[in-house]
């Protein structure tokens, strides 16, 4: 049985199946959604039923697409409704979006959104922008990428005691501008931004809602579960817990971090079901949003706390009329069971405009979908001819991100494009390769254009890349996307072939210390004028020019600092947990090469991180008591934003960007 054929089953339904569960029977839950697993699966309309055994059926009513009320799975064994394989069969689905929806700026690649208030997305489908793997939000960067703490105030006041970041090296420079390291346990340390805490006026002291702080504090405690018990420890108990915190933040007003919450539970089931578009970065990416965002929540006030709130809704407002011209189209493929396609286009300024196509669905979909027509105005363009044509759009609406609405007062009718080459789209490949890195590191959309000279494959630590010359730099192209349904991997494996050729690329930076970006379209190599969408078009033997293929390299090595040593071990405990870190050889030596290099709050933070991790208590009688997930977490946290911002600097020295 795969996921795939399940209905999406709400977050607060899961968790009410898990949570009536006797002790006995949550121990072989697991086992049971794995025995499950096995079973057939058939589907009449809205009702999806599983044959648990000859005599025994499970029924999924799901009327409105998902199955939203707990009733709504219904069991023929004898010991239902409090049998094992209601809760087993919701813990296997996926997860349904809130019926209202969230705020499109909580995306994370494994997340969607919904809606937005007013209007409906060109697909009139319920997800919002780009959720897929390896794509970041178009929008501002996630809030937990800032530091935590706040001024004026005690972390302790927030979920217990915080770890001291030490002094020394304190301050990180990136996205252009200067960030001062704030001590967790810091009462008087300096705002979130160092360069807006000297300009910005006194903040009007507001009070958080209690409701407000008891979710973030379950939802941060949830959290905190799962990195202590890591992804292999997470089994589905684990998960009903963070759903149900989910639950609560949402209906207390909370929107954006339950859906970080639900994107952490996402990334997690994809980590223990193997999924091949699981990427452990993404899964400490989604727990370093939800850890941070719940932590801040008590200090924050004004803008910050609307930040960390979220809106239920997407806001689309009035663009007038626009003459877009198309880039290319990218396929999406989600590990939370989301597919489709999102086709980029551009006006006359170069501004970029989204429109996508996304729904429940599997690799299916996401090839399928760029032959279905886009769903705005009049116009009859699917997603590959939208990429190559244009749009004439009168009435537009548009997210904050960038996406196009589609309601019933826009018009669009198909216009002519433009070649990469020609105006207006040419502009794009004019702004410095620099300036675009610093763009995307600021907070802007994080796609890179380029003029690359091709080389050939090079060997990486993270796999195969196709090395290539741009501006002088040496830029590893990745694959987009693993999935083999995707033709990522096969046309990056021809191109590599083609060594001294010339093509403009579109590209997705990849944050780190050597220039990388994810190689997303290109020209043609034997075809001038014509453009390959990497996700969706194939190419062939044939379409390559005779030329011999370069030989594999050796991947550039970057004389950098050994932030690795930290980035391991923040690693390692979300995939293995709290008692990974605590083995007395775990890192021993790491503090000491960090300090001997200038990295002293690195070197601070990872011997913070291993103590939180070994540290155990014992009562009066010698045994053992519980370790303090608590602590844990936020040297954790404090170790995941700290690697995070150096990585970010670093990746702006390497492409030469202003920081």
């Amino acid at each position: 049985m795969s996921p795939d054929l399940l209905p999406p089953v709400a977050p607060d339904v899961t968790a009410g199946l898990v949570e009536a569960l006797s002790p006995r029977l949550r121990k072989r839950l697991d086992a049971g959604i794995a025995k499950l697993a096995t079973r057939p699966v058939t589907r009449e309309g809205d009702t999806v039923r599983i044959a648990v055994d000859d005599d025994t059926d499970l029924e999924l009513h799901a009327p409105g697409g998902s199955v939203t009320r707990a009733d709504a799975i219904r069991c023929g064994c004898l010991l239902a409704p409090g049998c094992l394989h209601r809760a087993a069969a919701a813990s296997a689905a996926p997860i349904a979006e809130d019926a209202e929806g969230t705020d499109a700026d909580t995306r994370t690649p494994d997340d969607t959104a919904a809606a937005p208030t007013g209007d409906t997305p060109a697909d009139g489908s319920a997800p919002d922008g780009t959720p897929h793997d390896g794509i970041a939000p178009t929008g501002p960067p996630s809030a937990g990428t800032s530091t935590v703490g706040a001024p004026g105030d005690s972390p302790d006041d927030a979920f217990g005691s915080a770890p001291a970041a030490p002094d020394g090296d304190t301050s990180v420079t990136a996205h252009g501008r200067t960030r001062t390291r704030t001590p967790l346990d810091a009462p008087d340390g300096p705002s979130r931004r160092q360069s807006d805490a000297v300009t910005a006026p006194p903040r009007v002291p507001e009070t958080v809602p209690p409701a407000q702080l008891d979710a973030a504090r379950a939802v941060f405690d949830a959290a905190a579960a799962v990195l202590e018990a890591g992804t292999d420890g997470s089994g589905a108990v684990v998960q009903a817990a963070l759903l149900r915190a989910a639950h609560t933040a949402r209906l207390a007003g909370l929107p954006r971090i339950a859906a970080s919450a639900v994107s952490v539970v996402n990334g997690t089931r994809a980590a223990r079901t193997a999924d091949p578009a699981h990427r452990l970065a993404a899964l400490a990416e989604a727990l370093r949003t939800v850890l941070g965002m719940a932590h801040r929540l008590p200090f924050a006030t004004g803008a910050d706390l609307a930040e960390l709130r979220g809106t239920v809704r997407m806001p689309y407002t009035p663009d007038g009329s626009l003459r877009l011209y198309g880039l290319f189209s990218e396929p999406v493929l989600t590990t939370t069971g989301y597919a489709g396609a999102v086709t980029w286009t551009a006006d006359a300024e170069g501004r970029l405009y989204t429109v996508s196509d996304v729904a429940p669905g599997g690799p299916g979909r996401a090839t399928g979908a760029a032959d279905r027509t886009v769903r705005i105005g009049d116009t009859a363009l699917t997603h590959r001819e939208l990429s190559r044509a244009g749009l004439a759009v009168s009435g537009a609406t548009v997210s904050p991100t960038g996406r196009l609405g589609a309601g019933a007062g826009v018009r669009a009718v198909r216009a002519s494009g433009a070649e990469w080459t020609a105006e207006p789209l040419d502009r794009l490949w004019t702004v410095p390769v620099a300036e675009q890195v610093a763009r995307a590191l600021s907070g802007g959309h994080d796609l890179l254009f380029l003029d690359v000279t091709l080389g050939g494959a090079v060997r990486g630590s993270t796999g195969d890349d196709l090395l290539a010359e741009c501006d002088g730099l040496a830029v590893g192209l990745a694959t987009a996307h693993d999935d083999p349904a995707l033709p990522y991997r096969d046309n990056l494996r021809l191109l590599s072939a083609v060594g001294g050729a010339r093509l403009r690329v579109v590209a997705r930076l990849v944050p780190g210390p050597l220039p990388r970006a994810l190689l997303l379209a290109a020209g043609h190599p034997s075809s001038p004028g014509t453009r390959l969408d990497l996700g969706l078009d194939r190419l062939q033997h044939a379409d390559l020019p005779a030329a011999p293929a370069p030989a594999a390299t050796e991947a550039p090595q970057a004389d950098e600092a050994p932030l690795h040593l930290l980035r391991r071990r923040v690693h390692q405990a979300v995939s293995g947990g709290r008692r990974v870190l605590a083995f007395p050889d775990s890192g021993a030596g790491d503090g000491g090469r960090l300090r001997n290099v200038g990295l002293v709050t690195a070197a601070d933070l990872l011997d913070e991180l291993r103590s939180a991790a070994a540290d155990r208590s014992r009562d009066a009688f010698g045994r053992l008591l519980p370790a303090d997930p608590g602590r844990f977490a936020r040297a954790w946290l404090a170790s995941a934003v700290y690697t995070d911002e150096v990585e970010r600097a670093l990746c702006a020295a390497a492409w030469g960007a202003p920081h």
